[in-house]
């Protein structure tokens, strides 16, 4: 979907998310987002641990 979009077009997009977000919202925006893949990463690792606890057998 997005394989055909070049610099002007992400551009564009840029412009029109500064519009509708505004300036001022941007960094807040952002940091929010990182704190969800944060979070989001953390639950992946916890449930690997978990999954790789529970596949060995017990002797």
């Amino acid at each position: 979907m997005l394989g055909n979009l070049n610099g002007w077009h992400f551009l564009i997009l840029l412009v029109v998310i500064l519009l509708v977000f505004g300036a001022p919202k941007l960094p807040g925006l952002a940091k929010s987002l990182g704190q969800s893949l944060k979070i989001f990463r953390s639950e992946m690792k916890s449930d690997q641990t978990d999954d790789d606890s529970t596949d060995k057998p017990a002797k």
